[in-house]
């Protein structure tokens, strides 16, 4: 009776720890934005660089991360930036503005 049930638990726990992985990712990983692990797969599905190997994991995630971004969206609403990614591009944006202002000295 146990044995039929096994292979039913492992595959409906192997598709729930796979659930939502770029969601997770990208949400750990500062990115900023609504949906951005459903933006990063889709990049990577249109990507040419792309393996053509890692592309089914990623279409058979999309909908778990798009349930996944639309749980945390509350999240990406009211929460604000602080990761290092964010502070060097906001610091290299603010140099460039200094820079296009003050020409290079010759």
């Amino acid at each position: 009776m146990m044995k039929s049930y096994l292979p039913k638990m492992i595959l409906s726990s192997g598709l729930l720890v796979m659930s939502g992985c770029s969601s997770v990712m990208t949400h750990t990983g500062g990115q900023e934005g609504y949906y951005p692990g459903t933006r990063a797969s889709y990049d990577m599905l249109t990507d040419s660089e792309t393996s053509w190997g890692y592309k089914p994991f990623v279409a058979l995630d999309m909908p778990f991360t798009a349930v996944m971004d639309t749980v945390l969206l509350p999240w990406d609403m009211f929460r604000t930036d602080k990761s290092v990614k964010s502070r060097v591009e906001a610091s290299e944006s603010k140099n460039l503005a200094t820079n296009s202002v003050i020409p290079p000295a010759q």
